[in-house]
Protein backbone atom coordinates (compact mmCIF):
# COMPACT_ATOMS: atom_id res chain seq x y z
CA UNK A 1 0.00 0.00 0.00
CA UNK A 2 1.42 3.35 -0.85
CA UNK A 3 2.07 6.48 1.60
CA UNK A 4 -0.53 9.12 0.65
CA UNK A 5 2.94 11.29 1.00
CA UNK A 6 4.73 9.19 -1.49
CA UNK A 7 2.54 9.13 -4.60
CA UNK A 8 2.98 11.49 -7.59
CA UNK A 9 0.33 13.01 -7.07
CA UNK A 10 1.58 13.98 -3.75
CA UNK A 11 5.22 14.46 -5.24
CA UNK A 12 3.28 17.29 -7.36
CA UNK A 13 1.68 18.90 -3.96
CA UNK A 14 5.09 18.60 -2.28
CA UNK A 15 7.15 20.77 -5.01
CA UNK A 16 3.78 23.57 -4.94
CA UNK A 17 4.31 23.62 -1.73
CA UNK A 18 8.29 24.28 -1.77
CA UNK A 19 7.51 26.68 -4.63
CA UNK A 20 5.04 28.46 -2.48
CA UNK A 21 7.54 28.82 0.38
CA UNK A 22 10.21 30.14 -1.55
CA UNK A 23 7.60 32.40 -3.28
CA UNK A 24 6.33 33.70 0.28
CA UNK A 25 9.55 33.91 2.09
CA UNK A 26 11.10 36.17 -1.06
CA UNK A 27 8.21 38.48 -0.77
CA UNK A 28 8.31 38.88 2.76
CA UNK A 29 11.68 39.57 2.85
CA UNK A 30 11.11 42.08 -0.06
CA UNK A 31 8.36 43.89 1.71
CA UNK A 32 10.45 44.04 4.84
CA UNK A 33 13.63 46.00 3.29
CA UNK A 34 10.69 48.06 1.49
CA UNK A 35 9.69 49.14 4.70
CA UNK A 36 12.79 49.08 6.18
CA UNK A 37 13.38 52.15 3.31
CA UNK A 38 10.34 54.34 4.67
CA UNK A 39 8.01 52.43 2.68
CA UNK A 40 4.86 52.09 5.35
CA UNK A 41 2.52 50.42 2.96
CA UNK A 42 4.96 47.79 2.94
CA UNK A 43 4.73 46.95 7.19
CA UNK A 44 1.11 45.38 5.74
CA UNK A 45 2.37 43.49 3.26
CA UNK A 46 5.43 42.18 4.93
CA UNK A 47 2.66 40.53 7.34
CA UNK A 48 0.37 39.72 4.68
CA UNK A 49 3.02 37.24 3.01
CA UNK A 50 3.56 34.69 5.93
CA UNK A 51 0.00 34.70 6.26
CA UNK A 52 -0.46 33.35 2.58
CA UNK A 53 2.11 30.85 4.10
CA UNK A 54 0.48 29.74 6.64
CA UNK A 55 -2.74 29.53 4.28
CA UNK A 56 -1.03 27.54 1.15
CA UNK A 57 0.28 24.79 4.14
CA UNK A 58 -3.38 24.28 4.99
CA UNK A 59 -3.77 23.95 1.20
CA UNK A 60 -1.26 21.47 1.29
CA UNK A 61 -2.35 19.77 4.30
CA UNK A 62 -5.96 19.62 3.05
CA UNK A 63 -5.17 18.25 -0.72
CA UNK A 64 -3.27 15.28 1.21
CA UNK A 65 -5.48 14.46 3.30
CA UNK A 66 -8.73 14.70 1.36
CA UNK A 67 -10.51 11.49 1.75
CA UNK A 68 -10.69 8.93 -1.32
CA UNK A 69 -14.12 7.26 -1.56
CA UNK A 70 -13.10 3.43 -1.32
CA UNK A 71 -14.85 0.90 -3.59
CA UNK A 72 -16.90 -0.39 -0.62
CA UNK A 73 -18.20 3.48 0.28
CA UNK A 74 -19.10 3.72 -3.49
CA UNK A 75 -21.31 0.31 -3.35
CA UNK A 76 -22.98 0.93 -0.31
CA UNK A 77 -23.59 4.32 -1.37
CA UNK A 78 -25.51 2.78 -4.72
CA UNK A 79 -27.08 0.09 -2.22
CA UNK A 80 -28.62 2.92 -0.26
CA UNK A 81 -29.98 5.02 -2.93
CA UNK A 82 -31.88 2.33 -4.69
CA UNK A 83 -33.32 0.69 -1.38
CA UNK A 84 -34.91 4.52 -0.94
CA UNK A 85 -35.71 4.69 -4.43
CA UNK A 86 -37.69 1.24 -3.86
CA UNK A 87 -39.07 2.18 -1.21
CA UNK A 88 -40.22 5.52 -1.91
CA UNK A 89 -41.82 3.77 -5.32
CA UNK A 90 -43.74 1.39 -2.78
CA UNK A 91 -45.03 4.48 -0.77
CA UNK A 92 -46.08 6.27 -4.02
CA UNK A 93 -48.34 2.53 -5.23
CA UNK A 94 -49.66 2.66 -2.07
CA UNK A 95 -51.10 6.27 -1.89
CA UNK A 96 -53.73 7.40 -4.54
CA UNK A 97 -51.82 10.55 -6.00
CA UNK A 98 -53.59 12.86 -8.22
CA UNK A 99 -52.11 13.93 -11.47
CA UNK A 100 -49.87 17.14 -10.66
CA UNK A 101 -48.15 15.04 -7.87
CA UNK A 102 -47.31 11.82 -9.82
CA UNK A 103 -46.17 14.18 -12.28
CA UNK A 104 -44.00 15.89 -10.30
CA UNK A 105 -42.62 12.58 -8.67
CA UNK A 106 -41.95 10.95 -11.56
CA UNK A 107 -39.58 14.03 -12.66
CA UNK A 108 -37.80 13.75 -9.52
CA UNK A 109 -37.32 10.12 -10.08
CA UNK A 110 -36.08 10.64 -13.57
CA UNK A 111 -33.52 13.05 -12.25
CA UNK A 112 -32.27 11.19 -9.07
CA UNK A 113 -31.86 8.24 -11.63
CA UNK A 114 -29.36 10.27 -13.66
CA UNK A 115 -25.70 9.98 -12.91
CA UNK A 116 -24.29 12.71 -10.79
CA UNK A 117 -22.15 15.18 -11.10
CA UNK A 118 -18.26 13.77 -10.25
CA UNK A 119 -16.92 15.85 -7.23
CA UNK A 120 -13.22 16.79 -6.75
CA UNK A 121 -11.55 13.43 -5.20
CA UNK A 122 -14.90 11.86 -4.98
Amino acid sequence: MSSKYLSKRAFGIHLALIGWIAMCGFATWWQVQRAAQGNSLSYLYAIEWPVFFVLGFMGWYALLNADQVSEHHERARREYEDRMRAEAQQAREEVNEDETLKAYNDHLADLSSKPKKKLFGH
